[in-house]
């Protein structure tokens, strides 16, 4: 495989491109990967790529003259060969794993052109350009970065690159799901144990484990995916009517009720709290990971008497906080949008323990907000949520709650800030 990079910073991707896998790849021959300086085919004394766009704007758009020079010139190099012009743009198409292997099944030569400033004239891409490619829905300085994603995607899959096949097939994306988790030593680390299976040494167990997993994994983090999924294999189809029973399992057996909170609840609300924690850092979710919420808060909510408890039969098996009337953060313009609402309670600090997911107690919890907040005066519910807390976004859509935008708060030290807001409006 033959990579030709049409860049204005050659030797920063030739740093990066020519470490690790690829540039081992490279000095065995497998691959040939070269960055190419487009301003050396100016053909002005100044060596100008850019210039000022027809009928007037901010910035600079590069000129066609300088990019097909340096294009034509590398299709010489390269010869007779069955290549593809790739435009890095924020218009293209999002690039994916699917992309990746066509890329690779169809093509031995890749052009990914770089394009930089205000994007490059739009004759030399209807002139010269097979199709543009974009890795996300953000704007970059320029296409330097989102070449070599591509490239290192498609590079790894060309054989002999890696070792085997296998270290690619099985990771995220390759077939819709996402790779399941891995483990090295030791056994036991922080008095978490590597699963059972996977020591078993029984291949045929370990397979099945793992492809659970995935299944479970793109489920919970990337429902998106999920749903996407077209799965005709009759296993995985045993494997995913297994993980709904296991979910579905626990059968409520002892009422539901809650009570506010009390003083002496504190100890159990802190380690339900520790549950959620661990939980939230295993999905990689960055809240609540430092000393927020603590002791403190608790107290305090109880002092007002605003905190309750969720109990099953007697047993304390999740912990909310409703307050009203609102709370500066929930007054303050959001970004991307706004609330709806007016006369507002605000649902803080939410969790039910994990060992009643899908009992239907998150949803009676939700239908006793909506009960409290009424009896408070309040006329809609406003809450806050990480936007990889899927789970709670899931609730929050079956229980008609709209999103109304992002937030920006003060986090601790090391922790994300942004939140994104939710609301219903009572009727």
């Amino acid at each position: 495989m033959r990579i030709d990079i049409l860049t204005l910073f050659p030797d920063s991707m030739r740093a990066v491109l020519g470490e690790s896998i690829l540039g081992r790849a490279a000095k065995k021959g497998i691959l040939d990967i070269n960055c190419t300086q487009i301003r050396d085919y100016t053909e002005n004394r100044q060596m100008q790529v850019d210039d000022y766009p027809y009928g007037g704007g901010w910035g600079c758009v590069m000129m066609a003259q300088p990019l097909k020079s340096c294009l034509d010139d590398v299709m010489a190099q390269a010869g007779p060969r069955r290549s593809r012009v790739l435009y890095m743009s924020p218009q293209g198409k999002p690039f994916s794993q699917e992309i990746a292997k066509r890329l690779v099944r169809d093509y031995d030569h890749l052009v990914l052109v770089c394009g930089h400033y205000e994007g490059v004239d739009e004759r030399f891409i209807e002139e010269c350009v097979d199709e543009e490619l974009s890795i996300g829905d953000y704007v970059l300085t320029g296409g330097e970065l989102a070449a070599m994603v591509v490239t290192d995607c498609v590079c790894r899959m060309v054989p002999g690159v890696l070792s085997d096949a296998e270290c690619y097939t099985g990771e995220s994306h390759w077939d819709g799901l996402l790779e399941y988790p891995q483990y090295t030593r030791p056994d036991v680390w922080e008095g978490r144990e590597v699963p059972e299976v996977l020591r078993s040494g029984d291949h045929a167990k370990v397979a099945r484990w793992r492809r659970k997993k995935q299944l479970e994994r793109t489920m919970d983090k990337r429902p998106d995916l999920f749903e996407k999924l077209e799965l005709t294999d009759k296993t995985d189809r045993q494997l995913l009517e297994e993980i709904r029973r296991e979910r579905s399992r626990m059968v409520l057996t002892e009422p539901v009720g809650f009570r506010l909170a009390a003083p002496e609840d504190l100890p159990t609300i802190l380690a339900l709290v520790d549950g959620a924690r661990k939980r939230l850092k295993k999905a990689r979710v960055n809240v609540w990971q430092g000393s927020y919420p603590g002791a403190e808060v608790f107290e305090e909510d109880i002092r007002q008497g605003a905190c309750y408890v969720l109990l099953y039969g007697e047993t304390a098996a999740g912990v909310f906080t409703v307050t009203a009337p609102g709370e500066p953060y929930y007054d303050a313009e959001l970004t991307d949008g706004r609330w709806h609402g007016a006369e507002y309670a605000v649902l803080h600090r939410n969790l039910v323990d994990a060992k009643y997911a899908g009992t239907g107690m998150a949803d009676r919890e939700m239908e006793f907000v909506e009960q409290v907040a009424r009896e408070k005066g309040a006329r809609s519910i406003r809450l806050l949520t990480h936007k990889k807390n899927l789970p709670m976004k899931r609730l929050l859509a079956k229980h008609g709650y709209r999103y109304c935008g992002n937030v920006e708060l003060r986090p601790e030290p090391g922790l994300s800030g942004s939140r994104q807001a939710f609301e219903k409006v009572l009727e």
